[in-house]
């Protein structure tokens, strides 16, 4: 458990759920491409930021930019597009979030 790291935007709880997305599976934090932060969302980073948000480019998919909400483990974006839980924990995640995939990731 990594509770150094720290996510910015809009969280309301410890497990990174914010005021955007609260159900019991929204439970990671993006790092962010543009600013190397971490924020529960799309839209809590455009709320709290001066800059737009930038996608992860696919050879970049290596890095660790997803965050645990339960163990505040770190997952590659390759290892969390292709679980539906976390490594570490086994806490589910939300599988309505890859609607979401092209803000934070590129193809």
């Amino acid at each position: 458990m990594n509770r150094s790291l720290q996510v910015h935007g809009k969280p309301v709880d410890e497990h990174t759920r914010c005021v955007h997305y609260g159900t019991r599976l929204d439970i990671i934090a993006i790092r962010f491409f543009c600013c190397d932060r971490y924020f529960p969302c799309h839209l809590c980073h455009s709320e709290t930021t001066d800059h737009p948000a930038e996608q992860w480019p696919r050879e970049q998919f290596d890095q660790p930019a997803i965050l645990c909400g339960m163990c505040w483990s770190e997952l590659s974006i390759d290892t969390y597009k292709s679980v539906d839980a976390c490594t570490e924990c086994g806490a589910a995640f939300n599988p309505r979030c890859a609607a979401h995939s092209d803000y934070y990731f590129g193809n």
